[in-house]
């Protein structure tokens, strides 16, 4: 049987994968040769969205897929520069009649997607866009009226009432033309970044699959019980993973799915049900991102726009570095700048310090978060600092404001994860971990008391939501 193309490009993005990839596997259907090709950004040193532990994180990634295609006879092809140019000149070099890809959820992802498109069109080349970053795209999920949900209950019903996609096998070969130029793996170096100091999660398909494994063997059927304590290891662990596309969403859904299936255990099957239900916050807050793009330079809710919020000073200085003298605030940012990752309780608890008792704006949170965090995924982490600052869809009521103390006191009672970041404090009793310091004396010599006072910052915080509203 003939093919429709005689070569074909598969353009790689958030899909660093070869098992269950949509656009790969119809590329290999369709194609009697296929070129899998990344192309490399061309900013350099700085970036407002992603700093050195992503970047070294994504070239990791890069050099197991290489291995990978080469498994099944391809060869990953690198180049740097605009997706469009790159693209055009490989299409040309190569004699390329298709262009695969899987869509982005995000507006800059879906800008260079037009760009693709116009320059395919203008060649005559055909181009193929696929869903795959969702189980279910942001078009997929409205309401009766056909509008976007604003609100994450009854857009999770509606989700998990949908027949889901089943994942797809992984090719059984691939055929990629000899003699095509490529620029080497990337380093850190590639964009002017030193290599981080950091321990990053190991990279690749295959730790992301062993990951996945865990997570429904050992860790999501007591997912509900214990994901929100930091010092368990608790939650499914698979977020850097879905945010490169090293395992997909379907993957990761009929994984679970099956366990569930497996185990007699009613309350095992609550807490993988309960996983389930953030793969679809997950979508929502990309459907969010999608309908309502202006997320990314302004409150969601239109009533918050324009609130005040402070000059950041010395005390956004100070949470950045975690010396706040909040021992579970100050441990969840040592572990952002050491790891990559933080806990998803501590960042609903970091993030609302920083917007509800130093009245930093949320944009300057979510912008060092971004520079930080393996998993950095636009759409989450805005949706994540909107609701703690209270402005976002389905977000905290402005008057809901975590204590860092309680917050403390209910999820590290014993200060094991406070201790592990804060060695400082290691000494120090657990319980004195869980209130303001007696006495104006500080836990430990070198720790910092704390920065302000929790009590008036919250009545501060009430005033100023309070002002704004009435005007």
């Amino acid at each position: 049987m003939s093919l429709p193309y005689r070569i074909a490009i598969h353009w790689h993005r958030r899909d660093l994968r070869i098992l269950d990839n949509t656009a790969l596997h119809h590329a290999a259907n369709s194609a009697g040769a296929v070129i899998p090709a990344y192309i490399l950004s061309g900013w350099k040193k700085r970036h407002l969205w992603t700093g050195e532990k992503r970047q070294a994180f994504l070239c990791r990634c890069l050099e197991s897929l290489a291995k990978n295609l080469e498994s099944i006879g391809g060869r990953l092809t690198v180049r740097a520069g605009t997706a469009e140019a790159e693209l055009e000149n490989l299409a040309k070099e190569t004699g390329a009649e298709a262009i695969f890809y899987n869509r982005d959820p995000d507006p800059f992802g879906r800008e260079a997607e037009k760009r693709v498109e116009a320059m395919a069109a203008r060649l005559g080349i055909a181009c193929h866009a696929h869903q795959d970053v969702t189980l279910h795209g942001p078009t997929e999920v409205l309401t009766q009226d056909g509008k976007p949900y604003r609100a994450y209950t009854p857009y999770s019903k509606n989700w998990l009432s949908l027949e889901k996609p089943q994942p797809l096998p992984k090719p059984k070969a691939l055929h990629t033309p000899p003699g095509i130029t490529s620029l080497p793996l990337p380093d850190n170096s590639h964009w002017g970044l030193a290599e981080p100091e950091a321990e990053i999660i190991e990279a690749g398909e295959r730790a992301a699959l062993a990951r996945l494994k865990t997570a429904v063997t050992e860790r999501l059927g007591t997912y509900e019980e214990t994901r929100d304590f930091p010092a368990v290891a608790g939650t499914s662990r698979l977020s850097q993973d879905l945010r490169f596309g090293l395992i997909s969403p379907r993957t990761a859904y009929i994984k679970t799915v099956e366990a569930m299936a497996a185990t007699r255990s009613a309350k095992a099957k609550g807490s993988m049900e309960k996983y389930i239900k953030e793969l679809a916050w997950r979508e929502f807050y990309m459907a969010i991102l999608w309908h309502f793009p202006n997320v990314l330079e302004e409150e969601f809710n239109p009533d918050w726009r324009g609130l005040w919020w402070a000059e950041p000073d010395e005390k956004f200085e100070a949470w950045k570095e975690g010396r706040t003298g909040f021992p579970i605030v100050d441990a969840g940012m040592r572990e952002l700048v050491a790891t990559g990752h933080m806990h998803n309780r501590v960042r609903m608890i970091t993030a609302m310090f920083l917007t509800k008792d130093l009245h930093v704006d949320w944009r300057l949170g979510e912008q060092f978060f971004l520079q930080h965090l393996v998993d950095g995924e636009i759409a989450s982490n805005n949706g994540g600092w909107q609701w703690s600052a209270g402005t976002g869809a389905d977000a905290a009521p402005y008057f809901r404001i975590q204590n860092p103390w309680s917050q403390a006191k209910r999820y590290d009672p014993d200060g094991t994860y406070t201790k592990r970041w804060l060695p400082e404090l290691a000494k120090v009793p657990a319980e004195k971990l869980l209130e303001p310091p007696k006495n104006n004396l500080p836990l430990a010599p070198g720790y910092p008391l704390p920065c302000v006072d929790h009590a008036a910052e919250r009545d501060r915080t009430l005033a100023i939501f309070k002002k704004h509203r009435a005007r």
